[in-house]
C-alpha cells in the first residue's frame, strides 16, 4: 500500500474511532469486522473457504464477484444470520454470535412493511430500541428529509417508486445509528439513472456518520465508485483486496490508476 493510501486509511480509522455525529444528531462510531481462516456457507455447501478479511472502521468496503461466488453468504455471516463453519468471525475482537442492532442490513428488495407509511417504517427501529415517541418521530422526519422524501412521509410504500422505497429503506437503516451497515446489492433492481442517483445519495448520507459499510455488488463500476477498498471474490475464495484511488469522481473514467485497477479487478475475477 502506498504512503498516501496508508495516511487516508489511518485518518478514516482515527475519525471513526473518535466517534462522530450524524446530521440528525445521532452519535455513531464505526466498528471493525474481521474474518480469520473462516469457511462460510452451509454444512452441505460451503461457499467460501479460508477467508482472511479485515473490514476497517468507518470505511466502505465493496465486495464484488460473479453470481454464486459467495457475496451474500459473506454478508449474512457478518450480519450474524449464518454462523461460520470454521474459523473466526468477530466484531471489534468479539465473536459474532447472531444478529445485533448495531449491524443494519439493507437488501435489494426494500423490505418495508406495506401497511406502514414511510415515516412509520423509518420510526420502526427506533421504536424497537425504546426511543420515546416524540424523539423517534423527530429522528425519522430528519432522515426522510435527508434522503429527499419529506413530502412522501405519509405515503404507503406501494404509492411511491422503487427508488423512493430504497431511499426510505436507507433512512430506516441509518435512523437508529448502526455502527455497521451491510448492503446486499441494494440498487440492483433499479434503472441506470436511478441507480446512479442512489449511489450518490449513499455517499452523501454516509458522510459524517462514521459507520462501517460492507456493500455487495456484481457491478465492478459500482464497486469502484463507492468503495474505499474492494474485495474480490471468485472460485470459492477471497481473491484479493484492493485500495480504490481517490478522490471519488464519476467522470474520472480515464484516470490511469482507476483504469489499471478496473482492468486488474476484471482480470482477477475472469469476467
Amino acid at each position: 500500500m502506498s504512503t498516501s493510501s496508508e495516511t487516508r486509511e489511518t485518518t478514516r480509522t482515527d475519525t471513526a474511532d473518535a466517534g462522530t455525529t450524524t446530521a440528525t444528531g445521532t452519535a455513531v462510531r464505526g466498528t471493525r469486522l474481521t474474518l480469520r481462516a473462516a469457511t462460510l456457507g452451509r454444512p452441505d455447501a460451503a461457499a467460501l473457504a479460508d477467508v482472511d478479511l479485515d473490514v476497517r472502521p468507518g470505511g466502505i468496503l465493496t465486495v464484488v464477484g460473479p453470481s454464486g461466488c459467495g457475496k451474500s453468504t459473506l454478508l449474512r455471516t457478518l450480519a450474524g444470520l449464518l454462523p461460520a463453519l470454521s474459523g473466526a468471525v468477530e466484531q471489534d475482537g468479539r465473536p459474532i454470535g447472531g444478529p445485533a442492532a448495531d449491524r443494519a442490513l439493507v437488501f435489494q428488495e426494500d423490505a418495508l412493511l406495506p401497511w406502514r407509511t414511510l415515516l412509520a417504517n423509518v420510526e420502526l427501529p427506533l421504536a424497537i430500541q425504546g426511543s420515546p415517541r416524540a424523539e423517534r418521530r423527530k429522528q425519522a422526519v430528519a432522515w426522510l428529509e435527508r434522503v429527499g422524501l419529506a413530502d412522501r412521509a405519509r405515503q404507503l410504500p406501494h404509492r411511491v417508486s422503487g427508488g423512493q422505497r430504497q431511499r426510505a429503506q436507507l433512512a430506516r437503516a441509518l435512523a437508529a445509528g448502526p455502527r455497521a451497515v451491510l448492503m446486499d446489492e441494494p440498487f440492483g433492481a433499479l434503472d441506470a439513472q436511478t441507480r446512479a442517483g442512489m449511489q450518490d445519495l449513499l455517499v452523501e448520507v454516509l458522510h459524517g456518520t462514521g459507520a462501517t459499510v460492507v456493500f455487495v455488488t456484481h457491478d465492478v463500476d459500482e464497486a469502484l465508485f463507492l468503495g474505499d477498498r474492494v474485495a474480490l471474490l471468485g472460485a470459492g475464495r477471497l481473491v484479493a483486496v484492493r485500495d480504490v484511488p481517490r478522490p471519488r469522481d464519476r467522470a474520472a473514467h480515464d484516470d490511469p490508476a482507476r483504469v489499471a485497477l478496473r482492468r486488474d479487478v476484471l482480470t482477477s475475477l475472469s469476467i
